[in-house]
């Protein structure tokens, strides 16, 4: 059971109160911060999901430089919005973005709660929460990794977590709890993410700089950093051989199907299965990726054209030529656009 110290939740409202001021004279200007609108605090916290603030600021203004309101991106082609989002990665966001806006241009009326934005795609409670106390004062509390990694340091919670998931469960009820004494939802909440962002951080945690440090039990009886206690994903190892080669001022690039459950659509070099390559090879490169609790070693092969491989291409419907000078026109993968130029400036 958590150790739950005097001050929370019985002098929640002076913790509400701490927080708010530390986050009014520190908190970073961030554009959708600096200038916010409903649009812009939906696409941040899209953006946000998974992505670092400091990786999202120029695709953020990248974005509204092209598509600043919700008719702007209803009306935007599919492939426009992904190619905006070329290099974020979890490409799913960018399509739920193009979905969401056309679904709030037709709503009458527009939606406000945090319940009703639950209803559009790629909002979660977090996104929810966020939007509908942001943009409309609705005290709904956000939950995440920050903030459980806060309340389970301020509560000195011990219980062992299967997954983030649970952990963010079961400290929803205390979340909400607090919000309650907030004089200004959508501030309390940016301040939560904040304190987790910069403060209450997963490894070195700045304890002495921390606003509410007053109200912390671990900070008093225990090692911060250990909490909060969630179990570690299986990490997956994997291997994938890829084909680089460039026939008559062209690059051969495999299209994933719309259909995959990753990274549906985008462009990489291709498979060397899907060539049946089992002619000689020469290994030029090798790199490495996350996506998820996969951990990915990829190959590159060069290998030289040939007649029969002229009829693979022509078999596998994945499989196109893509114009050198034109290349900037699909929409890669963000590893895989690094990794050409460096194979570019190798073999080329």
């Amino acid at each position: 059971m958590p150790a739950t110290p005097p001050t929370l939740p019985h002098e929640a409202e002076a913790f509400a109160a701490s927080l708010l001021s530390w986050y009014r004279e520190n908190y970073r200007p961030l554009p959708w911060r600096e200038q916010p609108s409903l649009y812009r605090t939906v696409v941040s916290e899209l953006m946000c999901q998974q992505t670092q603030i400091a990786t999202a600021l120029p695709y953020f203004a990248r974005w509204m430089a092209q598509l600043p309101d919700f008719e702007a991106l209803a009306n935007a082609s599919e492939e426009t919005v992904v190619k905006l989002w070329e290099g974020l990665g979890y490409y799913s966001r960018a399509r739920n973005l193009h979905k969401l806006a056309k679904q709030w241009v037709a709503a009458d009326p527009k939606p406000q709660s945090a319940a009703e934005w639950r209803a559009y795609p790629g909002v979660g409670p977090y996104t929810a929460a966020a939007i509908a106390s942001i943009t409309f004062g609705e005290k709904s509390a956000v939950v995440d990794g920050n903030v459980v990694r806060i309340l389970a340091r301020l509560t000195n919670d011990q219980r062992e977590f299967s997954n983030g998931g649970k952990a963010v469960k079961s400290f929803t009820t205390l979340a909400d709890l607090l919000i309650e004494y907030a004089t200004h939802a959508g501030d309390h909440n940016q301040a939560m993410m904040e304190l987790g962002a910069t403060v209450c951080t997963k490894a070195n945690p700045q304890c002495l700089l921390c606003p509410v440090r007053t109200f912390c039990s671990v900070n008093r009886a225990g090692d911060p950093a250990q909490l909060p206690r969630i179990a570690k994903k299986q990490v997956i190892q994997r291997r994938v051989d890829r084909v680089f080669l460039v026939n008559d001022g062209c690059l051969l690039l495999h299209q994933i199907p719309t259909t995959a459950r990753r990274l549906a659509g985008m462009c990489e070099l291709p498979p060397a299965e899907l060539l049946e390559t089992t002619y000689p090879a020469e290994l030029i490169m090798t790199r490495r990726r996350g996506i998820a609790n996969e951990r990915i070693e990829e190959r590159f092969l060069s290998v030289n054209w040939t007649r029969d491989l002229e009829k693979l291409v022509g078999a596998e419907a994945t499989l196109f030529w893509q114009p050198l000078d034109e290349l900037d026109d699909v929409t890669l993968t963000g590893p895989h656009r690094k990794w050409l130029a460096e194979l570019f400036k190798q073999c080329l």
